[in-house]
């Protein structure tokens, strides 16, 4: 009793008041260190590395120059992985803690596709530009080189679509692979068989052939696509069309040959060692010399490090494919070129006239909307025919993954996208009122048709009329050149090609 009056008596009046403010900042206090001792320790590497169980993460970057450098400094994964004070660290800090944690006791580490988070396009939700400044603060240091210096100077004009990360990706987590200077040895790695062929192969009649790249090894199939007439776009009730597939609108097609899958690494580099110069620069590209002018040496590594092969060659600019066809043109004395954009789709469609050229509901397949996030979209059909972002691993895959479409081509949907010969305009179906013959699209423009999607792409942008198009400036942004590259995109790794032949009139008709 005593003590409960003792109690009563302290918290009476003004003293109870001056009590209860004197507890409130105790409390604050001991809930402040403890929140700050909980901060700094779950902010530790150690910490980091005890739930992001991945194995390549911490191997990484002690090999980094964020961890192996002269100095000595390292740098700590919460320097790079959340912004510093004052910007929203706390906040940050706690939704990819909740999203941590959820991975950890609710999802299969297994599973993860660990070099798929390792691109930008995910390695940029989990770097802070305002970190990477705080500690860089001089951009242009004695030791930099002309290169840096102009990457530097266009990060500073264009902050809203450039981040550190674009240049320096793997500063933080060390990649062989990926290095951002000139790759003068890229197409050293050709593969050399025995077998050199002599004559390009003769094509007599309108059938499916074999065409042997003379000099090389190197062979490819072309498919024998009829002549015909088809309805080009999509109709006004195909689920999740776009406006530029608008209005639909009969085409007629004149017979051509395509190749069976897009060009391969083995095709294209052999184009590079026969057409490059290694110490040639992009300015003294000359368009009036009598041989073909080829591609200069890249930056860091076109084929991602995921393999050359039989894989689509990707990341060369339209100029560069154009330039390509015209190399096979001369060393084969065939036509070839960039398809049409009415051939692509034509050629695409195998000869169907629904979204896919295999059955299936683009509503789907699709993966976007809150339940196919969760429970996953309807695979059973389109994971046969097409390499997207559901089953791609985020990379190109060989020809042989994917069965093929009614004419018997390979990746018509997905893999990479694909370059047309075509300028790409929004309303370039609107000039066609009636029945077209072998439509080239419109006369002028600045950016060129691409079909297809690609190893990134949703269901929705496989279907058979989805278009696309080049975005040169926005491909471009990390080239450290000046002038940009007219050879290579620095900033995109989903875009290669397929070549056609055009069937000459002297060439007969397979049918006796």
């Amino acid at each position: 009793m005593k003590l409960l009056n003792s109690i009563r008596t302290l918290f009476r009046g003004k003293r109870a008041f001056i009590w209860m403010i004197l507890a409130g900042l105790m409390a604050g206090i001991a809930f402040i260190l403890a929140d700050k001792k909980a901060i700094n320790y779950t902010s530790t590497d150690a910490y980091c590395v005890s739930c992001h169980v991945h194995p390549v993460a911490d191997e990484s970057w002690k090999l980094s120059s964020h961890h192996d450098n002269k100095p000595g400094v390292i740098v700590h994964c919460v320097e790079c992985h959340l912004p510093p004070e004052g910007h929203g660290m706390l906040l940050a800090k706690a939704i990819h803690g909740a999203k941590d944690v959820y991975g950890f006791y609710f999802m299969d580490s297994v599973k993860y596709n660990f070099k798929a988070k390792r691109k930008l396009d995910l390695a940029k939700k989990f770097i802070y530009t305002e970190s990477c400044t705080k500690c860089h603060q001089n951009l242009f240091p004695k030791t930099l080189t002309t290169e840096g210096e102009n990457a530097h100077l266009s990060y500073l004009a264009s902050k809203t679509e450039v981040s550190c990360l674009n240049c320096h990706l793997n500063v933080g987590h060390y990649d062989p692979n990926n290095k951002h200077e000139h790759n003068t040895n890229f197409a050293n790695s050709v593969a050399q068989n025995t077998q050199v062929y002599t004559e390009p192969t003769t094509v007599t009649t309108f059938a499916s052939f074999t065409e042997k790249i003379p000099g090389t090894s190197v062979s490819f199939d072309m498919v024998a696509i009829p002549a015909g007439k088809f309805l080009m776009g999509s109709p006004k009730n195909e689920p999740l069309r776009k406006p530029d597939e608008d209005p639909r609108h009969p085409v007629k097609i004149s017979r051509f040959f395509m190749a069976k899958i897009e060009v391969s690494w083995d095709e294209y580099l052999e184009f590079f060692r026969a057409t490059s110069s290694q110490g040639r620069k992009e300015i003294d590209d000359n368009p009036n010399v009598d041989a073909i002018s080829g591609p200069t040496p890249p930056w860091g590594a076109p084929d991602q490090g995921w393999g050359k092969g039989t894989r689509p060659a990707i990341t060369m600019t339209w100029k560069a494919a154009d330039v390509y066809c015209k190399w096979l043109s001369k060393v084969t004395g065939k036509k070839y070129r960039l398809p049409t954009e009415a051939e692509w789709e034509y050629a695409a469609r195998g000869g169907t006239q629904t979204p896919y050229f295999f059955a299936g509901d683009p509503k789907k397949f699709t993966s976007e909307g809150f339940f196919k996030k969760i429970f996953g979209p309807d695979t059973t059909t389109i994971n046969s025919y097409v390499i997207y972002k559901v089953n791609s691993a985020s990379q190109t895959l060989e020809p042989s993954a994917v069965k093929a479409n009614p004419f018997g081509l390979k990746n018509m949907s997905g893999n990479v996208y694909e370059f047309c010969s075509d300028f790409y305009s929004p309303k370039a179906y609107y000039d066609y009122k009636k029945l077209i013959v072998d439509p080239k699209g419109p006369k002028k423009g600045q950016e060129h048709v691409i079909r297809g999607g690609s190893y990134k792409s949703d269901a929705k942008d496989v279907r058979s009329a989805a278009r696309d198009f080049t975005k040169t400036k926005a491909w471009l942004v990390t080239d450290p050149q000046m002038p940009k590259s007219v050879w290579w995109y620095s900033d995109c790794s989903d875009i290669g090609f397929r070549v056609v032949c055009e069937a000459d009139e002297t060439i007969q008709s397979d049918k006796k």
